[in-house]
């Protein structure tokens, strides 16, 4: 059932499932080799994903493409890739340049880091407030018209700026962050790309792993684990979110499915929904993932897991 969703109005065929780069390029994540990170990009090919996600900034020097490249460099053909430009690293820490020149350049480099001569899907990483939006989404045109990419798409956007570089360039995709607890897009962005058409790529949808349920209420984290800045890690946002994954775990027994699974399934069927971003380090967990191109969530399912969803409320991210 790994059925094909088309991006856009464009040609281009995805699976509702993409593997997200970004833990393979080290930055954030602990325990990360190059031997597990190409591992790790074969299983998700060898499950059948098609789609795979990374950026410019995906690693100091660009380690996530270089991996998508030396993994997958022969099977160009049979994948789609989308990156991003817009944030580079200046002293390891990141900056945010949008202007012409730096997105033209930044799709130079991430074409030669990935050794191909076309980027599927190239976003705008995210809006430059030095720089009008009007300005990057020209860039993009460029770009496009130069056959250096295929379709173009912008990523933690605003409904504003969205509008704005739609009326430029227009768009294919929009990649915001959502899953079960987080769900702010629902009120403009995500209708909005209903009625234009628009793509919209999940990121987050395990909430960073928490929603995975893998983490128990005493984890102690790495001191290099950059989750521990965020608040849904902590106090009473920790332990809510644990009270929620408790009756994720009574429905996982019960249904036959890991609570991973439950959640990014959740996630590809509400409506608008083109595929969600699934980020791995090793071959086990993206193959979990896959996973969920085989089944779906009844309505009666999907009746219960928003029932729980209203009981958890609000969160603070």
């Amino acid at each position: 059932m790994s059925q094909l969703r088309t991006i856009g109005k464009t040609d281009i065929q995805i699976t509702p499932i993409a593997m997200g780069c970004w833990p393979i390029s080290g930055v954030t994540s602990v325990d990360v080799t190059e031997e597990a990170s190409l591992a790790t990009l074969q299983a998700a090919f060898d499950a059948g994903i098609n789609f795979f996600d990374t950026a410019y900034c995906y690693g100091y020097d660009g380690e996530s493409e270089k991996l998508i490249a030396k993994a997958l460099g022969e099977k160009r053909d049979e994948i789609v890739i989308a990156s991003k430009g817009g944030i580079h690293w200046e002293d390891r820490k990141q900056v945010r340049d949008a202007s012409p020149a730096r997105i033209i350049q930044e799709c130079d480099e991430s074409l030669q880091r990935l050794n191909t001569d076309r980027i599927d899907l190239h976003y705008l990483h995210g809006p430059d407030p030095e720089i009008p939006v009007g300005e990057s989404a020209a860039a993009f045109n460029e770009l496009r018209e130069a056959g250096k990419i295929r379709s173009v798409g912008v990523s933690n956007f605003t409904l504003e700026q969205l509008q704005e570089f739609h009326a430029v360039c227009p768009i294919s995709a929009y990649q915001p962050r959502y899953n079960m607890l987080q769900r702010d897009i629902e009120l403009d962005r995500l209708p909005w790309c209903r009625d234009n058409e628009v793509s919209v790529m999940a990121y987050w949808p395990l909430m960073k792993g928490l929603l995975a349920g893998k983490l128990a209420r005493d984890h102690q984290f790495d001191p290099q684990d950059g989750r521990q800045k965020y608040p849904m890690f902590h106090g009473a946002e920790w332990e809510k979110n644990q009270d929620f994954l408790d009756e994720l775990r009574t429905l996982s027994t019960e249904w036959e499915h890991s609570i991973a699974e439950i959640v990014i399934r959740w996630t590809i069927q509400q409506s608008g929904i083109t595929c969600a971003l699934c980020g791995a380090k090793r071959p086990e967990q993206i193959q979990e993932n896959a996973e969920v191109m085989n089944f779906e969530l009844s309505d009666s399912q999907l009746e219960t897991l928003d029932r729980l969803i209203a009981e958890r409320g609000p969160i603070q991210s």
